[in-house]
């Protein structure tokens, strides 16, 4: 009886917005990846290029999108990564591809809000310096970092959560389940959220999860469980 495949689950925060170069809270706000950003996003493709990749998700926000593309043009694969529109009309039905060959040189990518940044309401667009001396910088951190805090108006961790971890457990585990090998390229908070599930981390631990951008990270799921795995070189 051949052993079954261990599937890999790589979680890449986007690379470098321009919000993020100028300091300012994104959450929403819809902006694209920096030149710094797009050179992390071919970095952080090079990490992945020699592992196959059945399917890509990415969030509806573009910086996640530019950066799941730009990874993705030096995979090992040669590949062409395709943008799915499941129930989207026409643009699901007149993208349809008639070759077999072709379809079998194709990888999907979906993208959903579900895998979007939290929403960081009346501070998106703010500069985060500004409000570190205006609301101190403990309480910025607590916006920023814990678990079941808001920033005005938006959303806290707990609360994206609530939308990440269900479209996770529907949309991607049942592939991983079978198999397959799965890349999301996403966000800090979201991804935040997924692996303080994964790794069913405290309140007090995510505390102190940060992630960098356009830095992959790898997870096996090995027997139902997930495995942290060494970082790429």
């Amino acid at each position: 009886m051949s052993k079954k495949k261990e599937s890999i689950l790589i979680l890449m925060r986007h690379g470098q917005s321009i919000w993020n170069e100028r300091n300012l809270f994104t959450g929403w706000v819809d902006v694209p990846l920096s030149k710094k950003g797009i050179e992390e996003s071919l970095l952080g493709g090079e990490k992945i290029k020699d592992i196959p990749i059945d399917v890509v998700f990415t969030s509806a926000l573009i910086r996640g999108q530019m950066t799941a593309f730009l990874a993705m043009t030096s995979h090992s694969s040669g590949r062409t990564v395709v943008f799915q529109h499941p129930k989207e009309g026409k643009l699901e039905k007149w993208a349809k591809i008639y070759s077999k060959e072709t379809e079998k040189e194709t990888i999907p990518l979906f993208a959903s809000w579900h895998l979007n940044e939290r929403m960081y309401g009346q501070l998106q667009g703010l500069n985060k310096d500004e409000m570190r001396r205006k609301y101190g910088k403990e309480q910025v951190h607590m916006w920023r970092r814990s678990f079941d805090v808001a920033p005005p108006k938006g959303e806290s961790l707990c609360m994206t959560a609530k939308r990440t971890i269900p479209y996770f457990r529907k949309k991607i585990a049942p592939l991983l389940q079978k198999g397959k090998n799965i890349f999301i390229a996403a966000h800090g908070n979201s991804l935040r959220s997924i692996i303080m599930d994964l790794e069913q981390l405290s309140k007090e631990e995510v505390v102190h999860l940060e992630l960098a951008t356009g830095n992959p990270l790898f997870y096996q799921l090995s027997q139902g469980r997930w495995k942290k795995m060494e970082q790429k070189n």
